[in-house]
């Protein structure tokens, strides 16, 4: 018996499969077996056929291409994905995921195998429903020869691979749509999809001095590298927003085309030794101008400029996309039912500070859970909305809040360890609830590593320090806050206030407390520094109005309330502001 002689060569490897196959077998057997026969003969072997390459195996619902060129293998791929077969009712259902590698493979007769192979296979397994994955490599090899953009998903560790592989996935993660709801595809909502999607073009250089086209492109990538930290939208890789470079666009068309609902633009000009850099957020789909600023420096220090101008922009683009969202939502969506926008409806909710408005958006948030269960940003946010009427001294919605904040914070970080939001949320429940003072400041700063410029966090690791750490990092984090969020100020000026008042410092804490009063005269917190302030340094007449102001928002309040949420790990923190409520007269309970 000869032995067949193998060999290596490299090559460009096309793994595809149908989406929920064994689903579609299981419900319709004879269906589905024809309509995946009719899809290769229409769609799949003729664009094989076309980009010169050959089809090595069947598996079932799987398929094993082999090409001499990363190029055909990617058009190919791009080709079966956007066909429009001319009898598109015998295809029925198929639905394919694709994806490609280039790499070392063995070849045993009409067979191949080994490692480019195995990543191929890999691939096509993280590739979205109708959508295509592609290693670093071929990326490399195919980028500005294809007529799509790949947007970069970082690097995966995959089974039996012993290295994380790049991957590059088409179409964008804004682009990907869930499939139709069918008896095997049960309705299902896919979170990542409805998020708001932006992407960064890269700004102008209005200098006429192509050298300056470093700092322009430099802080451009500092902006996507920033704001693809914010888990509650979506940012376009640079690859695929740096295609117009250089080019005259219409934001509309971008928007269309990178399938995004926001675009930032901007321009640098530098004149002798100043810099003005211009920034404005826009709404793709009408091209209305959502945000604009300008900044205005000495070139001198120039990479802190840089930093500074990164820090900034993303500070107010990340509150300026929500309150859009929230437009968006209640324009547009209000009887929707999907986890999203019944996550937008209860932050509706959740940001007038009132009880009753509290306790709806819990109710909605519950909703979403419900259709979601492993949505992690409304866990977290429903464990901290259960947290927060105790925080600010209100009653409870139940006697169960407490057991039920720290359940669902428990789920949150199950579901999503690493996210900023989540951690910074759970790590309040953890400190505030669960009067675990360590683990919840150990939560928010990794929070804040994770995501330095969103102010809520900021201000969150502030209070964590205020409650069960330094004094000087609390005041530290809140001035960043008030710096990064000028609109909510208010908390980071009332958690300075209270650092003063636990250090003896009324005058100092009534100034800022002020201050803060300026800015938003519904936050309570503000008005217990006003309160105890007032109260610690005699002016009695003066707390008691500050009193009265209090009751009228917050009638139920009390000391017994206060006590119960605003409990610190050194209990002299809190007390000085009960003792200084007691004195103007608040009630026990």
């Amino acid at each position: 018996m000869s032995r067949i002689q193998t060999s290596r060569r490299l090559a460009a490897i096309l793994a595809a499969d149908v989406v929920g196959y064994s689903r579609m077998m299981a419900s319709d057997e004879v269906g589905t077996l024809t309509a995946l026969k009719r899809h290769r003969e229409l769609v799949f072997n003729p664009a094989v056929a076309q980009h010169n390459g050959r089809v090595i195996k069947l598996i079932g619902d799987g398929t094993l291409v082999e090409f001499g060129s990363v190029v055909d293998a990617v058009n190919c791929a791009i080709a079966v994905q956007t066909a429009v077969p001319s009898d598109a009712t015998s295809v029925g259902k198929i639905v394919l995921r694709v994806g490609v590698n280039l790499g070392d493979v063995i070849i045993d007769g009409d067979d191949i195998y080994g490692v480019g192979v195995n990543v191929a296979a890999r691939l096509e397994a993280l590739a979205a429903p109708g959508g295509i994955c592609i290693s670093g490599i071929v990326n490399e090899n195919v980028e500005n020869r294809i007529d799509v953009v790949f947007e970069d998903g970082g690097d995966v560790t995959v089974k039996n691979i012993d290295r994380p592989i790049r991957v590059w996935k088409w179409p964008s993660t804004a682009l990907v749509k869930p499939l139709s709801a069918t008896p095997d595809n049960a309705p299902r909502t896919v979170l990542r999809d409805m998020l708001p999607s932006l992407a960064v073009l890269p700004f102008q250089n209005m200098s006429g001095d192509p050298e300056q086209n470093y700092f322009a492109d430099g802080i451009v990538q500092d902006l996507i590298t920033a704001l693809s930290r914010f888990r509650s939208f979506a940012v376009t890789a640079r690859n695929s927003s740096f295609v117009y470079k250089g080019r005259a666009t219409d934001i509309r068309q971008v928007a269309r085309e990178l399938g995004v609902r926001y675009v930032l633009e901007g321009s640098v000009r530098f004149s002798g030794s100043r810099l003005r850099v211009t920034v404005e957020l826009v709404e793709g789909t009408t091209g209305t101008h959502l945000w604009a600023t300008k900044f205005d420096a000495d070139i001198v220090g120039i990479f802190d400029i840089q930093d500074r101008i990164t820090e900034s922009v993303v500070a107010i683009v990340q509150p300026r996309i929500q309150r859009a969202e929230l437009d968006y939502s209640r324009s547009t969506r209000p009887e929707s039912v999907d986890a999203y926008d019944l996550y937008l409806q209860a932050l509706q909710k959740l940001n007038t500070e009132s009880g009753d408005e509290n306790e709806v958006g819990i109710a909605l948030l519950e909703r979403a859970i419900e259709l979601e269960p492993d949505y992690a940003t409304a866990l977290a946010l429903a464990a901290a909305s259960y947290q927060h009427p105790v925080a600010m001294g209100l009653p409870t919605l139940s006697a169960d809040d407490a057991e039920r904040s720290l359940e669902l914070a428990r789920r949150a970080l199950a579901s999503a360890p690493d996210d900023p939001i989540v951690l910074a949320e759970c790590g309040m429940v953890r400190h505030s609830t669960g009067r675990d003072y360590d683990q919840g400041l150990l939560m928010l700063l990794r929070a804040l590593e994770t995501n330095p410029h969103d102010a809520t966090i900021v201000w969150r690791a502030g209070i964590a320090h205020l409650k069960g750490g330094s004094l000087d990092e609390a005041q530290a984090l809140f001035e960043r806050a008030v710096r990064l969020s000028p609109g909510d100020a208010f908390i980071g000026l009332t958690g300075i206030a209270h650092i003063h008042m636990a250090r003896g410092n009324f005058e100092e804490a009534l100034d800022f407390a002020r201050r803060s009063l300026a800015h938003n005269s519904r936050f309570p917190a503000t008005h217990w520094m006003l309160i105890a302030g007032n109260a610690h340094l005699g002016r009695l007449d003066d707390a008691r109005r500050a009193l009265e102001a209090l009751q009228k928002l917050s009638p139920d309040v009390s000391l017994a309330g206060i006590r119960r949420g605003q409990h610190s790990k050194d209990p002299h923190r809190t007390q000085v502001l009960i003792d200084g409520m007691r004195l103007a007269g608040m009630p026990e309970v």
